[in-house]
């Protein structure tokens, strides 16, 4: 069951104070930027060595942040013509720690025990990648994306284990970064409050401190990519 702090949601970077530095770490070329279109701060990770340029949570790999709600949504947008790198450090019920990392660097999945790593296909919302896509470096017109990671599925599926919690977190270069989020609550982008009231049960929309902006007339589809 979520801890009452974590529910409905748990902002990461609002929570954990990102921008101060205390509980996180940034390495290389990581900047703070206003970005208009967002209307907000978002994080820019650069660098030819996703090793070496990153920002971290928590800031000390000995540390937990102990969050438990089944769904990761990460708000980013791979740099166009780069490869970016993500780790996600989860525990399981045995206190095995397992890395999960997605990347367009990798050609094809692999796991071990302790490491699953998924391709990441830029833009695999959008028909003229898919089915066909392949991973690689982001298209020049690559969009701002919603990815969501059912975190106790991936690691029943691919490793027979159950989740506890979510450990560290590690957004290598090269990638902008708009906002991390836990919850339990599946969330539907693109979808107003109004239309959910109307709509089908279940059918949550995303918070408004998490959620992209879309302009008066626009969808949410067409602007950005959903990968769950």
């Amino acid at each position: 069951v979520l801890a009452a702090w974590q529910r409905p949601y748990l902002n990461i970077f609002k929570h954990f104070r990102v921008e101060e530095w205390k509980r996180s770490a940034k390495e290389g070329d990581v900047a703070a930027l206003t970005d208009t279109r967002l209307k907000g701060t978002i994080y820019r990770i650069r660098g030819s060595n996703p090793a070496s340029n990153y920002l971290q949570l928590p800031r000390a790999g000995t540390q937990s942040l102990g969050l438990t709600g089944r769904y990761l949504y990460l708000l980013f947008r791979p740099l166009p013509r780069k490869h970016f790198l993500v780790h996600l450090d989860v525990t399981t019920e045995e206190n095995q720690v397992v890395r999960i990392s997605f990347s367009n660097l990798f050609k094809e999945f692999k796991s071990t025990a302790t490491w699953l790593q998924f391709p990441f296909i830029c833009g695999a919302a959008s028909e003229d990648t898919a089915p066909g896509g392949a991973p690689g470096a982001a298209p020049a017109n690559v969009r701002w994306t919603c990815l969501v990671l059912d975190l106790p599925s991936i690691l029943a599926l691919y490793l027979s284990r159950r989740y506890s919690h979510l450990r560290g977190v590690k957004l290598c270069s090269n990638l902008l970064v708009k906002n991390l989020c836990t919850s339990d609550l599946l969330f539907e982008p693109g979808v107003t409050l109004a239309e959910a009231r109307l709509g089908a049960r279940g059918v949550t929309p995303m918070p408004r401190e998490l959620a992209f902006p879309v302009p008066k007339g626009k969808k949410w589809h067409d602007l950005y990519d959903y990968i769950r």
